[in-house]
């Protein structure tokens, strides 16, 4: 039998297939050295799967079989990468942009050289569609099992159970506006008005005494992100508390925006000068007005209640968390959150919380949380690692842990599993 003649087409085709393979190895590498495991099998499916498809492109001679690498590899490239903070997964990029400007430019050289397609690569394409499918029925199969399940904090989530966020709680908490004066710590120190949102638990008792947690949302929300923009992170709370899961507590969603400052210089600098916002203004504010455990709010009262208290933020919220509470009010917080952000490297974490100003505080729980497409996930295990090695105090599993859950991005359905681990663990 006369064997076929290997042509331009077929020698690009594996130099295409050779590009998406190499770039692939690194993708699954950059999520497996800094060791997350969950991370590094989801990746390792996605590549797979790639290959498949351009696998069956080259030995096919059907260049159109790309197009599938090109749109997945892009919608990858998007949700693992944001410009202003992370350029970590260029390997999506690489293998989007080969991948499409090969499907046109080969399928096009195809049509005008006339070379003929070889037999349909079944065997590739199959295992493919096998694989596929087998991820979507098991992302399919664990939602609904979470769905369904009762409310138990785990560290691998892929929704959080019905009862506690779909319907409305039929004892609901109050959510209070709470105007209040400060300054403009990150610039000029003017005076600035701002307001925060109090969540009160259902029956609250101005004679009693509630944990409270300060709850941070990310850049280009305010502070009605985490109880009215989603909602249902509100009956969610309302729900774990009325079923025993919680006890009652207060939440305050502030805003480390100030105004129009530094929008077009860069927010960074916010994330560090709400600490003076935070101590200066916001909490003596709330908590002489709320019923919590601080018996005076000084620095004296906020230290002596600083266990029955938690800050927690999203995002650049979470940055605000570490640099703002974590590392600049470890004398008055206990309880941390950080939930897809970081930004903050071991020096940082040296100067502040082993200062001797924190050193001696003991810090009750840190709860890293991130998605397996969330662009901020690499920095997080990086910065992570980087804090476990150096701080005596976190020992993994007992009062630190970071859950990478499975098939989320940088979205709000990644931090309401978040908020829905963390409310479980603290206090």
């Amino acid at each position: 039998m006369k064997q076929e003649r290997t042509t331009w087409i077929d020698w690009m085709g594996l130099t295409v297939f050779l590009l998406i393979s190499a770039a692939g190895a690194a993708e699954v590498l950059g999520y497996l050295l800094p060791g997350s495991l969950e991370a590094t099998v989801t990746m390792g499916i996605i590549e797979v799967l790639m290959l498949l498809f351009a696998g069956a492109a080259w030995h096919g001679r059907m260049p159109f079989l790309l197009l599938p690498v090109a749109v997945f590899a892009c919608v990858l490239g998007y949700t693992t990468n944001y410009a202003e903070t992370t350029s970590y997964n260029w390997g999506f990029w690489i293998q989007g942009s080969v991948a499409a400007i090969a499907c046109i430019g080969l399928t096009a050289a195809q049509i005008i050289r006339k070379e003929k397609p070889r037999k349909m690569p079944l065997a590739a394409l199959t295992a493919a569609v096998i694989l596929a499918a087998a991820c979507l029925l098991t992302w399919y199969g664990f939602t609904r099992q979470d769905k369904q399940a009762g409310g138990i904090a785990r560290h691998t989530m892929w929704a959080v159970p019905s009862q506690f966020d779909a319907v409305e709680c039929g004892q609901p908490g109050t959510v209070e506006e709470l105007v209040y004066m400060t300054k403009a710590y990150g610039t000029d120190g003017r005076d600035v008005q701002k307001r925060a949102l109090v969540y009160l638990p259902y029956g609250y008792d101005s004679t009693k005494e509630y944990n409270i947690l300060y709850l941070m949302h990310g850049t280009g929300d305010d502070e009605n992100y985490w109880l009215k923009t989603h909602a249902y992170n509100k009956t969610m709370v309302d729900q774990l508390i009325s079923t025993g899961n919680i006890k009652p507590l207060i939440i305050v969603t502030p805003t480390f925006y100030v105004e129009d400052d530094l929008k077009d210089t860069g927010l960074d600098p916010l994330t560090y000068s709400f600490r003076e916002e935070l101590r200066n203004d916001l909490m003596p504010l709330v908590e002489s007005r709320y019923a919590t455990y601080a018996e005076s709010v000084d620095d004296a009262g906020f230290i002596s209640s600083r266990d029955h208290r938690a800050f927690a933020g999203l995002s650049r919220g979470a940055v605000t968390t570490y640099h703002s509470a974590f590392c600049g009010s470890l004398d008055w917080f206990s309880w941390f959150g950080t939930f897809s952000g970081s930004r903050t490297d071991a020096e940082y974490f040296r100067n502040t919380i082993q200062s001797e100003a924190f050193r001696d505080y003991p810090i009750h729980y840190l709860y890293v949380t991130s998605g397996t497409f969330d662009f901020a996930l690499p920095r997080q295990l990086q910065d992570n690692t980087a804090l476990l090695s150096i701080e005596p105090r976190l020992t993994t599993g007992v009062n630190t842990d970071m859950d990478v859950f499975p098939m989320r991005y940088h979205s709000i359905g990644n931090w309401h599993l978040a908020l829905y681990n963390f409310l479980q663990r603290i206090f």
